[in-house]
């Protein structure tokens, strides 16, 4: 079994910045893709940002030049550092990753629990 563990959301400024964190833990041989998505009210779930491995990043259009992610491989860890809020940034954020489990080597999709951040106006 794997589990994602976010932090680092919460109530900021618009202007401001915030820095997102997420560890996996359990069984894991391999993690290949891992990411951070959103979903703001009566929207649908959307990427804002992912990375491979060695990858280059992907962002989401509307966080380009604002957002960036990164990955510690050794810690099992992705972080997402946001900087020039926005009031339309306010969502609840998920970790994601594609994990290759120690259980049965096969590739599953893991999300964490969601860390909500707010930016006032």
């Amino acid at each position: 079994q794997v589990q994602l563990v976010e932090s680092g959301g919460g109530l900021v400024q618009a202007g401001g910045s915030l820095r997102l964190s997420c560890l996996a833990s359990g069984r894991i041989a391999s993690i290949n893709t891992m990411g951070w998505y959103r979903q703001a009210p009566v929207k649908q779930r959307e990427l804002v940002a992912a990375i491979a491995t060695f990858g280059r990043p992907n962002y989401a259009e509307s966080v380009k030049g604002r957002f960036t992610i990164s990955r510690d491989n050794a810690k099992n860890a992705v972080y997402l550092q946001m900087n020039s809020l926005k009031p339309e940034d306010t969502a609840v954020y998920y970790c994601n990753a594609g994990v290759v489990t120690t259980e049965t080597y096969r590739y599953h999709e893991v999300w964490g629990q969601g860390t909500l951040v707010t930016v006032s106006s």
